[in-house]
Protein backbone atom coordinates (compact mmCIF):
# COMPACT_ATOMS: atom_id res chain seq x y z
CA UNK A 1 0.00 0.00 0.00
CA UNK A 2 0.93 3.39 -0.20
CA UNK A 3 1.58 5.80 2.35
CA UNK A 4 -0.80 8.52 3.70
CA UNK A 5 0.33 11.79 3.25
CA UNK A 6 -0.62 14.09 5.86
CA UNK A 7 -0.25 17.28 7.28
CA UNK A 8 0.05 18.69 10.81
CA UNK A 9 -1.52 21.83 12.01
CA UNK A 10 0.24 22.34 15.61
CA UNK A 11 3.94 20.08 16.60
CA UNK A 12 3.05 20.27 20.35
CA UNK A 13 2.83 16.70 22.65
CA UNK A 14 -0.03 14.89 20.48
CA UNK A 15 1.95 15.17 17.21
CA UNK A 16 5.11 13.88 19.12
CA UNK A 17 3.04 10.93 20.18
CA UNK A 18 1.70 10.24 16.96
CA UNK A 19 5.34 10.55 15.23
CA UNK A 20 6.55 8.41 17.72
CA UNK A 21 3.96 5.79 17.07
CA UNK A 22 4.46 5.67 13.59
CA UNK A 23 7.65 4.46 13.33
CA UNK A 24 7.70 2.28 16.67
CA UNK A 25 4.94 0.06 15.05
CA UNK A 26 6.75 0.14 11.54
CA UNK A 27 9.53 -2.04 13.55
CA UNK A 28 6.75 -4.86 14.83
CA UNK A 29 4.72 -7.48 13.45
CA UNK A 30 1.00 -7.55 13.91
CA UNK A 31 1.62 -10.33 16.47
CA UNK A 32 3.32 -8.04 18.66
CA UNK A 33 1.03 -4.62 18.27
CA UNK A 34 0.18 -4.12 21.79
CA UNK A 35 -1.99 -0.45 22.45
CA UNK A 36 -3.88 -0.52 19.11
CA UNK A 37 -7.54 -0.73 18.45
CA UNK A 38 -6.50 -2.02 15.12
CA UNK A 39 -3.57 -3.28 13.62
CA UNK A 40 -4.89 -3.05 9.74
CA UNK A 41 -7.71 -1.07 8.26
CA UNK A 42 -8.60 -0.85 4.68
CA UNK A 43 -4.68 -2.45 3.94
CA UNK A 44 -3.35 0.36 5.79
CA UNK A 45 -1.30 -0.50 8.51
CA UNK A 46 0.14 2.67 11.55
CA UNK A 47 3.30 2.99 9.73
CA UNK A 48 1.73 3.47 6.99
CA UNK A 49 1.42 7.52 7.82
CA UNK A 50 3.58 9.87 6.22
CA UNK A 51 3.72 14.05 7.89
CA UNK A 52 4.42 15.22 4.44
CA UNK A 53 3.81 19.37 5.51
CA UNK A 54 3.69 21.03 9.06
CA UNK A 55 2.57 24.26 10.95
CA UNK A 56 3.25 25.82 14.12
CA UNK A 57 3.70 29.54 15.83
CA UNK A 58 6.72 28.53 18.30
CA UNK A 59 9.99 30.19 16.86
CA UNK A 60 11.65 26.86 18.76
CA UNK A 61 9.66 24.57 16.26
CA UNK A 62 8.85 26.86 12.70
CA UNK A 63 12.08 25.77 10.47
CA UNK A 64 13.27 22.90 11.76
CA UNK A 65 12.93 19.26 10.54
CA UNK A 66 9.79 17.97 12.16
CA UNK A 67 11.52 15.01 13.84
CA UNK A 68 13.73 17.44 15.71
CA UNK A 69 10.25 19.74 16.01
CA UNK A 70 8.54 17.34 17.50
CA UNK A 71 10.97 16.73 20.63
CA UNK A 72 11.48 20.46 21.12
CA UNK A 73 10.06 22.21 23.89
CA UNK A 74 7.51 23.10 25.53
CA UNK A 75 6.59 19.71 24.18
CA UNK A 76 7.01 17.02 27.57
CA UNK A 77 5.50 13.72 26.51
CA UNK A 78 6.61 10.36 27.07
CA UNK A 79 9.58 9.87 24.79
CA UNK A 80 8.88 6.19 23.52
CA UNK A 81 10.52 5.58 20.40
CA UNK A 82 12.94 8.41 19.80
CA UNK A 83 14.71 6.82 16.41
CA UNK A 84 12.96 9.21 14.22
CA UNK A 85 14.46 10.01 11.06
CA UNK A 86 14.65 12.81 9.08
CA UNK A 87 11.57 13.71 7.41
CA UNK A 88 13.11 16.35 5.08
CA UNK A 89 9.99 18.24 6.08
CA UNK A 90 10.58 21.51 7.37
CA UNK A 91 8.03 23.28 9.95
CA UNK A 92 6.34 26.15 8.66
CA UNK A 93 5.08 29.57 10.23
CA UNK A 94 1.09 29.23 10.55
CA UNK A 95 -1.27 32.15 11.24
CA UNK A 96 -1.80 32.40 14.75
CA UNK A 97 -4.82 34.43 15.16
CA UNK A 98 -6.37 33.31 18.42
CA UNK A 99 -4.00 30.51 18.43
CA UNK A 100 -2.34 31.77 21.67
CA UNK A 101 -4.29 32.68 24.57
CA UNK A 102 -3.30 35.98 26.04
CA UNK A 103 -2.10 34.60 29.11
CA UNK A 104 0.51 32.18 27.64
CA UNK A 105 2.09 34.64 24.98
CA UNK A 106 3.91 35.87 28.38
CA UNK A 107 3.89 33.15 30.61
CA UNK A 108 8.18 32.71 30.56
CA UNK A 109 10.12 34.88 28.44
CA UNK A 110 11.65 31.96 26.89
CA UNK A 111 7.99 30.58 25.61
CA UNK A 112 8.63 33.15 22.49
CA UNK A 113 5.47 32.47 20.21
CA UNK A 114 5.83 33.58 16.68
CA UNK A 115 10.30 33.96 15.12
CA UNK A 116 10.65 37.66 14.72
CA UNK A 117 9.61 39.02 11.33
CA UNK A 118 7.81 35.65 10.22
CA UNK A 119 5.00 36.47 8.08
CA UNK A 120 2.21 35.04 8.25
CA UNK A 121 0.69 32.84 5.39
CA UNK A 122 -3.09 33.49 4.21
CA UNK A 123 -5.54 30.83 3.48
CA UNK A 124 -3.74 30.58 -0.35
CA UNK A 125 -0.60 29.96 0.83
CA UNK A 126 -1.52 27.27 3.38
CA UNK A 127 -3.34 26.11 0.33
CA UNK A 128 -0.55 26.13 -1.55
CA UNK A 129 1.58 23.99 0.83
CA UNK A 130 -0.82 20.90 1.23
CA UNK A 131 -1.35 20.84 -2.36
CA UNK A 132 2.40 20.80 -3.20
CA UNK A 133 3.29 18.70 -0.57
CA UNK A 134 1.03 15.64 -1.93
CA UNK A 135 -0.98 15.80 1.61
CA UNK A 136 -4.39 14.17 1.48
CA UNK A 137 -5.50 14.56 5.08
CA UNK A 138 -4.75 17.83 7.45
CA UNK A 139 -4.59 17.09 11.45
CA UNK A 140 -5.80 20.23 13.00
CA UNK A 141 -4.09 19.68 16.89
CA UNK A 142 -4.24 23.33 17.43
CA UNK A 143 -5.15 24.52 21.20
CA UNK A 144 -8.51 24.29 22.87
CA UNK A 145 -10.09 27.80 22.29
CA UNK A 146 -8.53 28.34 18.61
CA UNK A 147 -12.12 29.27 16.96
CA UNK A 148 -10.88 31.33 14.48
CA UNK A 149 -7.07 29.79 13.85
CA UNK A 150 -9.78 26.64 13.21
CA UNK A 151 -11.52 27.84 10.82
CA UNK A 152 -9.33 29.48 8.95
CA UNK A 153 -7.47 25.78 8.38
CA UNK A 154 -10.45 24.24 7.55
CA UNK A 155 -10.99 27.05 4.96
CA UNK A 156 -7.51 26.18 3.85
CA UNK A 157 -8.26 22.27 3.42
CA UNK A 158 -11.22 23.05 1.43
CA UNK A 159 -9.65 25.21 -1.31
CA UNK A 160 -6.45 22.10 -1.15
CA UNK A 161 -9.00 19.93 -2.07
CA UNK A 162 -7.90 17.46 1.18
CA UNK A 163 -9.79 15.61 4.11
CA UNK A 164 -9.80 16.50 7.76
CA UNK A 165 -9.48 15.20 11.28
CA UNK A 166 -10.51 17.90 14.22
CA UNK A 167 -9.06 16.51 17.06
CA UNK A 168 -10.25 19.70 19.27
CA UNK A 169 -13.24 20.87 20.52
CA UNK A 170 -14.51 23.80 17.98
CA UNK A 171 -17.32 22.31 15.85
CA UNK A 172 -16.79 21.51 12.42
CA UNK A 173 -17.79 18.28 11.91
CA UNK A 174 -20.57 18.56 14.18
CA UNK A 175 -21.37 21.76 12.60
CA UNK A 176 -24.35 21.85 10.24
CA UNK A 177 -22.81 24.74 7.49
CA UNK A 178 -18.97 23.43 8.08
CA UNK A 179 -20.49 20.15 7.54
CA UNK A 180 -22.27 20.77 4.79
CA UNK A 181 -19.26 22.74 3.59
CA UNK A 182 -17.30 19.66 3.42
CA UNK A 183 -20.40 17.34 1.72
CA UNK A 184 -20.48 19.73 -1.23
CA UNK A 185 -16.23 19.66 -2.03
CA UNK A 186 -16.57 16.17 -2.15
CA UNK A 187 -14.40 16.05 1.32
CA UNK A 188 -14.91 13.67 4.10
CA UNK A 189 -14.16 15.19 7.74
CA UNK A 190 -13.79 13.52 11.40
CA UNK A 191 -14.59 15.21 14.32
CA UNK A 192 -14.81 16.97 16.83
CA UNK A 193 -12.58 16.43 19.97
CA UNK A 194 -10.85 13.54 19.93
CA UNK A 195 -11.35 10.49 22.62
CA UNK A 196 -8.40 9.10 24.58
CA UNK A 197 -7.73 5.46 23.81
CA UNK A 198 -8.42 4.99 27.44
CA UNK A 199 -8.89 8.18 29.21
CA UNK A 200 -11.49 10.12 31.98
CA UNK A 201 -14.46 10.61 29.10
CA UNK A 202 -14.41 7.41 27.85
CA UNK A 203 -14.39 5.55 31.31
CA UNK A 204 -17.05 7.52 32.51
CA UNK A 205 -19.20 7.11 29.86
CA UNK A 206 -18.62 3.26 30.47
CA UNK A 207 -19.47 3.46 33.71
CA UNK A 208 -22.76 4.91 33.37
CA UNK A 209 -23.71 2.68 30.81
CA UNK A 210 -22.75 0.20 33.30
CA UNK A 211 -25.19 2.24 35.97
CA UNK A 212 -27.73 2.42 33.12
CA UNK A 213 -27.76 -1.47 32.37
CA UNK A 214 -27.46 -2.39 36.08
CA UNK A 215 -30.63 -0.16 36.53
CA UNK A 216 -28.96 2.33 38.87
CA UNK A 217 -30.38 5.72 38.66
CA UNK A 218 -27.49 8.75 38.15
CA UNK A 219 -28.19 11.01 40.35
CA UNK A 220 -24.66 13.45 40.04
CA UNK A 221 -21.55 13.01 38.95
CA UNK A 222 -18.50 15.16 38.51
CA UNK A 223 -14.97 14.62 36.39
CA UNK A 224 -11.83 16.87 37.74
CA UNK A 225 -9.00 16.72 35.59
CA UNK A 226 -5.29 17.96 36.18
CA UNK A 227 -2.04 17.82 34.02
CA UNK A 228 0.97 19.50 33.36
CA UNK A 229 1.47 20.33 29.60
CA UNK A 230 0.39 22.82 27.98
CA UNK A 231 -2.82 21.90 27.21
CA UNK A 232 -3.55 21.92 30.26
CA UNK A 233 -1.66 25.62 30.71
CA UNK A 234 -3.65 26.91 27.85
CA UNK A 235 -6.93 26.17 29.45
CA UNK A 236 -6.20 28.07 32.68
CA UNK A 237 -7.69 31.05 30.19
CA UNK A 238 -11.77 29.48 31.30
CA UNK A 239 -12.74 31.96 28.60
CA UNK A 240 -11.39 29.15 26.05
CA UNK A 241 -13.09 26.71 27.52
CA UNK A 242 -16.80 27.04 26.45
CA UNK A 243 -16.82 24.51 23.62
CA UNK A 244 -14.56 21.60 25.52
CA UNK A 245 -16.89 22.05 28.60
CA UNK A 246 -19.64 21.29 25.97
CA UNK A 247 -18.36 18.75 24.52
CA UNK A 248 -16.88 16.31 27.65
CA UNK A 249 -20.35 17.30 29.42
CA UNK A 250 -22.27 16.11 26.55
CA UNK A 251 -20.05 12.87 25.67
CA UNK A 252 -21.35 11.89 29.43
CA UNK A 253 -24.66 13.09 29.19
CA UNK A 254 -25.64 11.02 26.01
CA UNK A 255 -24.17 7.80 28.23
CA UNK A 256 -26.77 8.30 30.58
CA UNK A 257 -30.19 6.54 30.75
CA UNK A 258 -31.74 10.19 31.48
CA UNK A 259 -30.18 13.86 31.30
CA UNK A 260 -28.99 14.99 34.91
CA UNK A 261 -29.65 18.85 35.28
CA UNK A 262 -27.15 21.23 34.81
CA UNK A 263 -26.33 21.14 38.72
CA UNK A 264 -25.98 17.96 39.06
CA UNK A 265 -23.27 17.14 36.67
CA UNK A 266 -19.72 18.77 36.12
CA UNK A 267 -17.23 17.30 33.53
CA UNK A 268 -14.16 19.50 32.69
CA UNK A 269 -10.15 20.43 32.84
CA UNK A 270 -9.87 21.86 36.59
CA UNK A 271 -6.26 22.90 37.34
CA UNK A 272 -2.66 22.59 36.00
CA UNK A 273 0.16 21.11 37.89
CA UNK A 274 3.64 22.12 36.01
CA UNK A 275 5.11 18.78 37.39
CA UNK A 276 2.55 16.29 36.08
CA UNK A 277 4.30 17.42 32.73
CA UNK A 278 1.82 15.64 29.67
CA UNK A 279 0.54 12.69 32.86
CA UNK A 280 -3.01 13.42 33.58
CA UNK A 281 -4.85 12.66 36.05
CA UNK A 282 -8.98 12.11 36.36
CA UNK A 283 -10.96 12.27 39.65
CA UNK A 284 -14.57 10.67 38.63
CA UNK A 285 -17.19 10.62 41.33
CA UNK A 286 -21.02 9.01 40.70
CA UNK A 287 -23.78 8.95 42.61
CA UNK A 288 -26.94 6.62 42.31
CA UNK A 289 -30.12 5.08 43.81
CA UNK A 290 -30.51 1.43 43.73
CA UNK A 291 -32.69 -0.95 44.66
CA UNK A 292 -35.40 0.44 47.34
CA UNK A 293 -33.63 3.93 46.38
CA UNK A 294 -30.91 3.19 48.73
CA UNK A 295 -27.76 5.49 47.65
CA UNK A 296 -24.48 3.93 46.17
CA UNK A 297 -21.20 5.94 45.16
CA UNK A 298 -18.32 5.20 43.00
CA UNK A 299 -14.46 7.28 42.94
CA UNK A 300 -12.54 6.39 40.56
CA UNK A 301 -9.08 7.75 39.82
CA UNK A 302 -7.23 7.38 36.34
CA UNK A 303 -3.78 8.43 35.53
CA UNK A 304 -2.62 8.17 32.43
CA UNK A 305 0.10 9.71 29.65
CA UNK A 306 -2.28 12.33 27.93
CA UNK A 307 -0.86 12.46 24.11
CA UNK A 308 -0.38 8.65 23.08
CA UNK A 309 -3.59 8.12 25.05
CA UNK A 310 -4.96 9.84 21.73
CA UNK A 311 -2.70 9.07 19.33
CA UNK A 312 -3.93 5.68 18.79
CA UNK A 313 -7.24 6.70 18.12
CA UNK A 314 -5.85 9.75 15.66
CA UNK A 315 -3.71 6.97 13.58
CA UNK A 316 -7.19 4.99 13.56
CA UNK A 317 -9.05 8.07 12.07
CA UNK A 318 -6.61 9.10 9.37
CA UNK A 319 -7.00 5.80 8.15
CA UNK A 320 -10.53 5.96 7.83
CA UNK A 321 -10.11 9.13 6.32
CA UNK A 322 -7.65 7.84 3.35
CA UNK A 323 -10.57 5.06 2.75
CA UNK A 324 -13.45 7.67 2.48
CA UNK A 325 -11.04 9.53 0.25
CA UNK A 326 -10.64 6.41 -1.97
CA UNK A 327 -14.15 5.81 -1.92
CA UNK A 328 -15.25 9.06 -3.03
CA UNK A 329 -17.38 9.47 0.44
CA UNK A 330 -17.68 12.71 1.63
CA UNK A 331 -19.11 15.05 4.72
CA UNK A 332 -18.86 13.77 8.40
CA UNK A 333 -17.89 9.82 9.17
CA UNK A 334 -20.47 9.18 11.23
CA UNK A 335 -19.14 5.90 12.38
CA UNK A 336 -15.27 7.21 12.98
CA UNK A 337 -16.39 10.43 14.30
CA UNK A 338 -18.73 8.54 16.96
CA UNK A 339 -16.22 5.97 17.87
CA UNK A 340 -13.08 8.26 17.95
CA UNK A 341 -14.52 12.08 18.43
CA UNK A 342 -16.39 13.36 21.91
CA UNK A 343 -18.64 15.93 19.94
CA UNK A 344 -19.60 13.69 16.35
CA UNK A 345 -22.57 15.40 14.48
CA UNK A 346 -24.67 12.86 16.53
CA UNK A 347 -24.22 11.26 20.21
CA UNK A 348 -24.56 7.35 20.23
CA UNK A 349 -23.54 4.87 22.91
CA UNK A 350 -19.64 3.30 22.35
CA UNK A 351 -20.92 0.33 21.55
CA UNK A 352 -23.08 1.41 18.98
CA UNK A 353 -20.29 3.95 17.64
CA UNK A 354 -17.51 0.63 17.20
CA UNK A 355 -20.48 -1.68 15.27
CA UNK A 356 -20.81 1.46 12.66
CA UNK A 357 -17.25 2.23 12.53
CA UNK A 358 -16.43 -1.77 11.71
CA UNK A 359 -18.88 -1.51 9.29
CA UNK A 360 -17.19 1.91 7.87
CA UNK A 361 -14.43 -0.27 7.46
CA UNK A 362 -16.09 -3.00 5.58
CA UNK A 363 -16.74 -0.32 2.87
CA UNK A 364 -20.70 -0.34 4.60
CA UNK A 365 -21.49 3.78 3.61
CA UNK A 366 -20.30 5.97 6.21
CA UNK A 367 -21.14 3.31 9.45
CA UNK A 368 -23.95 3.34 9.73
Amino acid sequence: MSRIKVAIVGLGNCASALLQGVYAYRDRESSEAVGLMHWEIGGYLPGDVEVVAALDIDRRKVGRDVSEAVFASPNCTRVFHSRIPRQDVTVSMGRILDGVSDHMRGYREEDTFAPAGEPEPDEEDVARLLRESGAKVLLNYLPVGSEEATGFYAECALRAGVGMLNCIPVFLASDSGWAERFERAGLPIIGDDIKSQMGATIVHRALSDLFRDRGVELTRTYQLNTGGNTDFLNMLNRSRLASKKESKTEAVQAAAARRLEEGAIHVGPSDYVSWQQDSKTAFIRMEGRIFGDVPVSLDLKLSVEDSPNSAGCAIDAVRCLKLALERGQAGPLLGPSCCFMKHPPQLYGDRQAREWTEAFIRGEGHGR
